[in-house]
């Protein structure tokens, strides 16, 4: 090696270290997360059933009398996610469950880099290392241990929300994910909202992305469920005149691992529908959410907008399971890097602690039961939701006043 070469990789090899040892550290904490989950004997039990609503399209069947697993579960998602579960019939069950922890540990770490985009970081290395911790915490310990879609549907939506504007697929990463599970079709809403009020305010002309981003998620949308519609047209009508509407499906609305408005009001009022008394809790939080979404937007806070947004979706969802919450990432690192290191730590804690599962919970609807101390353990998630709006409200009225 001559003299030049040797001091080029002098030069070289320093900078290379920290990622190098960024890429081992995350390795062995997905080596340890994987060996865990197996000890565990996770069941991946919507990865089954998954499964078995390919199937149940396969065989020409009933896609909404299905049943499937030990725990006699329905299908819950509109008629497109059934068509793209079709090809997991084509493999036997333990190369399914290892194909589906593997991809969502690779999704985990493209979530994360789209979250560390969405804040304004880049680095490989910061990518690593936040994956090698986001991968423990209950949320993505919880989507791995279902076999569930958290993971991409989410990293589809930011996908869409760090692309430029303009960019001529933006948009169809939340058509999708909408057409998968409804509830991300709200940050279409938010793009919709945005762009008119941008339209109106404009004294002149204008580009407005927001508005072409909206047509696009909607266009995308509506494709893939005509599609579905093509193909499974009684399961779509059963569907969309039905089901959609019927969210005692998925399960009871008190049960602990519902982490959304509606679960906490059925915990609290001690009863499985807590009625009107939901519906306006939701529509203040939908107003509130959306109107700090579309300010934040307007003033060129993409990354705070996508966290309003994203935990205003959470809070109404009538069911939003404790793995949905995989938002967790970016809301912990928007937090992070916008100056209130203690509430990202406190938030990050909170998603971290498995606190919710300290709580009587299981067959028995034992939630009903609950005392006031087993009743706050059990609103973690929401009641953190609500104080993370908060303080990105300060936070963007202490800057605005600055």
């Amino acid at each position: 090696m001559t003299v030049t070469a040797q001091t080029a990789a002098a030069r070289h090899t320093p900078a290379r270290r920290p990622i190098i040892v960024a890429a081992s550290v995350c390795l062995i904490s997905f080596a340890a997360f994987w060996a865990a989950q197996r000890a565990a004997g996770v069941s991946m039990i919507d990865l089954m059933v998954y499964r078995a609503e390919g199937e149940t399209v396969r065989a020409g069947q009933d896609l909404y009398a299905m049943r499937a697993t030990q725990a006699n579960l329905p299908t819950t998602y509109p008629p497109f996610a059934a068509l793209l579960f079709t090809p997991l019939t084509l493999l036997d069950v333990p190369e399914m469950r290892a194909l589906a922890t593997a991809g969502n540990l690779v999704l985990l770490v493209a979530f994360v880099r789209l979250s560390l985009r969405l804040v304004g970081l880049e680095s490989a290395t910061a990518v690593l290392l936040t994956a090698a911790l986001a991968v423990w915490c209950e949320p993505v310990w919880t989507t791995l241990r279902y076999g569930q879609v958290n993971l991409l549907l989410a990293a589809a939506v930011l996908w869409d929300l760090t692309r430029r504007d303009g960019h001529r697929w933006a948009g169809a990463g939340i058509g999708l994910a909408a057409a998968v599970k409804l509830t991300p079709a709200l940050f279409a809403v938010f793009l919709l909202i945005t762009g008119l009020v941008r339209a109106r305010g404009a004294v002149r002309r204008v580009p407005n992305p927001w508005l072409r981003q909206a047509g696009t998620a909607a266009a995308v949308f509506l494709a893939a469920t005509v599609t579905a519609a093509a193909v499974l047209p009684h399961d779509s009508r059963r569907y969309w005149t039905g089901m959609v509407f019927q969210a005692g499906r998925v399960g009871h609305a008190e049960g602990t691992a519902n982490q959304s408005l509606r679960g906490v009001l059925a915990r609290l009022l001690h009863t499985g529908d807590p009625g009107p008394w939901w519906a306006v809790a939701a529509a203040l939080v939908a107003v509130a959410g959306l109107a700090a979404a579309v300010a934040a937007e307007l003033r060129g806070e993409r990354a705070g907008a996508v966290v309003a947004c994203a935990l205003t979706a959470l809070l109404v969802s009538p069911v939003s399971w404790s793995h949905h919450w995989v938002w967790c990432v970016p809301v912990v690192l928007f937090l992070g890097t916008r100056g209130s290191t203690a509430a990202a730590a406190v938030t990050a804690a909170v998603f971290c602690s498995y606190a919710l599962w300290w709580v009587p919970h299981g067959a028995g609807r034992l939630e009903l039961t609950q005392n006031a101390a087993q009743m706050a353990l059990s609103a973690l998630y929401p009641l953190t939701a609500l104080a993370a709006l908060f303080t990105l409200l300060t936070l963007w009225r202490t800057n605005r006043s600055a």
